[in-house]
């Protein structure tokens, strides 16, 4: 004999609040899944998405054998509501992922150029032509944990830069600031076979 989760619990009284939990979770794994496979995560996404789908298995099966109980809708809408929102923060921690930020000033970029470099991200210049005349135009991809330092260095160049930000999906052969820093502290164990080629 089978028994469902609700007869092994004392009350009915904690039913809605598994719902609640278990949807919270689907809807955060699901959103976090989302973005994995944006990102190109070929096996993050379906390991995150067998969990999400098992969790999902069991909310919706216990809603579907209490349908009487209101409580347990609420609990799933509420538990829905919310994964979304921590599914958001969790990836805005993660901060997976590469970004090009393009910034587009009149003023001088020397200034703007060497901080850039001394934080050790590459830099790209270019002229342009804007609705008011002529502009520079700076490209500079970093990862996603970067974004915070390289748009401090913009800001306090020019407050009133006009920058985007944008995702790419796969970058290569770039100056990041994390790999600039490793690259020093850990010894390359290939060099010698590099040499040897």
């Amino acid at each position: 004999m089978c028994l469902t989760i609700a007869a092994l619990l004392p009350s009915f009284s904690l039913l809605p609040f598994l719902v609640f939990f278990a949807e919270l979770c689907v809807v955060t794994l699901s959103t976090l899944r989302i973005i994995f496979i944006s990102r190109g995560m070929r096996v993050l996404a379906p390991t995150v998405g067998f969990f999400e789908v098992t969790i999902w298995l069991f909310a919706i099966g216990q809603v579907m054998q209490n349908l009487h109980d209101a409580r347990c809708f609420l609990g799933f809408a509420c538990g829905f509501t919310l994964g979304n929102y921590f599914g958001m923060v969790i990836e805005s921690w993660l901060a997976l992922g590469t970004v090009v930020v393009r910034t587009i000033t009149h003023r001088n970029v020397t200034d703007l150029i060497q901080r850039l470099r001394e934080a050790h991200f590459g830099v790209t210049c270019m002229d342009a032509q804007g609705s008011k005349g002529p502009v520079k135009v700076v490209f500079t991809v970093v990862r996603r944990k970067e974004l915070g330092v390289a748009l401090g260095h913009i800001r306090r160049f020019d407050p009133r830069a006009f920058y985007s930000v944008d995702e790419i999906r796969d970058a290569e052969s770039g100056i990041f600031a994390e790999q600039r820093r490793l690259r020093g502290a850990i010894p390359d164990i290939f060099q010698p076979f590099r040499k040897a080629a």
